[in-house]
């Protein structure tokens, strides 16, 4: 993801941005770093890594370089790494270029490996 030339911030270092489990959010938020999710979002999101944590819930589109679920996800996701942990429950369709799925993760969706 780029910032549009106009974009006052600077090209320091992405960050990390932490959404509690007491939060939610309805509409899309973007981030250039990390975005750990405990709360709950119903949008888009788009990042450079997401982490749904045990808690965090999903419904809506994600698009990131990579993906780690231990919560629940609900719509679509599109990332280069996807990997879903032993709690995870994904209702998704998924395209991917490596998956890792632990014993014990829900999985529903059509999942579909891309070579780019």
């Amino acid at each position: 993801m780029t910032l549009p030339a106009e974009s006052p911030r600077t090209t320091a270092a992405a960050g990390r941005s932490v959404i509690a489990q007491d939060v939610r959010i309805k509409g899309d938020i973007g981030s250039e770093g990390t975005v750990e999710l405990m709360g709950q979002i119903e949008g888009k999101i788009t990042a450079r890594t997401l982490i749904v944590g045990a808690d965090g819930f999903v419904k809506g589109t994600v698009m990131a370089e990579t993906v780690e679920v231990r919560g629940k996800v609900e719509g679509k996701i599109s990332c280069v790494t996807l990997t879903l942990r032993a709690a995870a429950q994904v209702t998704a369709d998924s395209n991917y270029t490596t998956l890792a799925i632990e014993s014990g993760a829900t999985v529903e969706g059509r999942f579909t490996r891309t070579t780019s």
